[in-house]
């Protein structure tokens, strides 16, 4: 059980021993982040033209997303269960850790995924390099928001690691969307 030390609390003030991280630290630095906006022709989504590069960008992956997950739970203090949106379930077909030799090709599916409210789902696949030990961008071959993805593995010349992630949206009101990570472990050949 942990027992604070207060005999080396500052007069007038408390230190609180902050207790060591145990878990692993994926990324905690600058983020590069490109958004994804809508097409007028073509795929419906496309990378924009601009790249931020920030130590706060990082939330903005994520703001929208976490944005309406909140404005959903307002919705389900007010509305029935059939009349609020619900997140969907993403349902990948492979581990969520995968090995793989440098200039391999391998594939990720989410064909699997839901939603409880029976909504029609979109998907989007990205490296998160920041995340990974092998920190330059690894495209994804072909369409990005397909239930599936293919991707070539780097060619590398030591063990290293990518994190891609599966973001999952529904239709709804407001649109929800929930993440799944894979780690590709690449060993060189």
């Amino acid at each position: 059980m942990y027992k604070p030390d207060f005999s080396k609390t500052k007069k007038g003030g408390s230190d609180v021993q902050i207790a060591p991280e145990t878990r692993t630290i994926w990324t905690n630095t600058n983020d590069n982040y490109t958004p994804y906006i809508y097409s007028e022709y073509g795929r419906a989504i496309k990378k924009d033209t601009v790249t931020f590069n920030d130590y706060k960008i990082t939330l903005a992956r994520w703001r929208e997303d976490f944005q309406n997950d909140f404005a959903a739970r307002m919705d389900w203090c007010l509305s029935s269960y059939e009349e609020a949106n619900h997140a969907p379930i993403p349902v990948l077909s492979h581990s969520e850790n995968i090995t793989v030799k440098s200039g391999e090709g391998f594939s990720l599916d989410a064909s699997g995924s839901t939603d409880p409210d029976g909504d029609s789902l979109s998907f989007l696949w990205f490296n998160y390099p920041e995340a990974g030990t092998y920190n330059k961008e690894i495209k994804i071959n072909g369409a990005e928001n397909a239930h599936g993805a293919y991707i070539t593995a780097p060619v590398v010349d030591k063990k290293e690691t990518a994190h891609f992630i599966l973001k999952l949206t529904d239709k709804g009101t407001p649109a929800l969307t929930r993440y799944k990570r894979t780690i590709v472990t690449i060993f060189p050949k």
